[in-house]
């Protein structure tokens, strides 16, 4: 579904299907340099038992125009832009790394819109280190290297995958290769940037779910220990 947010084009995945005012609508936010394809066979779930689902490409992202926005807090502001272009009242937001904080920031800022959220792969603060931030500013595969080596755990540097058919870390790298110069770059410093999420996080009143990966080096779950205490 292709629909304008702000004054500019923006794609998202729909699994084919109009919005239905009846049921009830979850947003699937991407992570740093990636877009809505991560997202599909979730949302594809969540549509076939009686959901409206919304799968995003952020700006600069995917099959969006215009360039990428340079906060979270802006981000947050954009998935209001979708609600009302869709003209949804409430919705549940799930996001992965950059978007469980725009989820969050969303929820804390914006808590009538959002009736639930789901962050996967998140904490809060979410620094980036100086390698990754220099190498995505230089469009350095380095970086996509390092996400993929560090955001995975060891079984999976090896290929295995109990999905015949799936490789998740040439899945992983062949996004992050689709995606425009500098891209990557304004993702993660967003993250980095963003030092409020624990103080927004103790405005959240709706239902919240962490999804978290023991084996996880780029948000490690002992990171979200004030995140969970917010």
């Amino acid at each position: 579904m292709r629909i304008e947010v702000h004054g500019q084009p923006v794609y998202c995945y729909t699994n084919s299907r109009d919005i239905d005012a009846s049921k009830p609508s979850i947003v699937f936010i991407h992570g740093s340099g990636m877009d809505h394809i991560v997202w599909t066979l979730a949302a594809r779930h969540f549509a076939r038992h009686g959901n409206n689902v919304i799968s995003v490409d952020l700006p600069g992202h995917g099959r969006s125009e215009g360039m990428p926005l340079s906060t979270v807090e802006e981000m947050a502001n954009w998935i209001v832009g979708v609600l009302d272009t869709l003209k949804i009242d409430q919705a549940a937001l799930v996001g992965h790394s950059l978007g469980s904080l725009i989820s969050l920031e969303c929820a804390a800022s914006h808590s009538p819109r959002v009736r639930a959220i789901a962050l996967v792969g998140t904490t809060t603060p979410m620094p980036v280190s100086d390698a990754i931030l220099n190498a995505a500013e230089s469009n350095d595969h380095a970086a996509f290297d390092m996400l993929t080596q560090w955001g995975f755990s060891k079984r999976h540097q090896f290929g295995g995958n109990r999905n015949s058919g799936i490789w998740m870390i040439g899945n992983t790298l062949r996004l992050y290769e689709q995606s425009g110069p500098g891209v990557l770059f304004h993702d993660m410093r967003a993250c980095n940037e963003y030092t409020a999420g624990t103080e927004q996080a103790a405005k959240i009143s709706c239902p919240t779910l962490l999804i978290l990966g023991a084996e996880d080096r780029l948000t490690p779950v002992r990171s979200t220990r004030a995140l969970q205490e917010a």
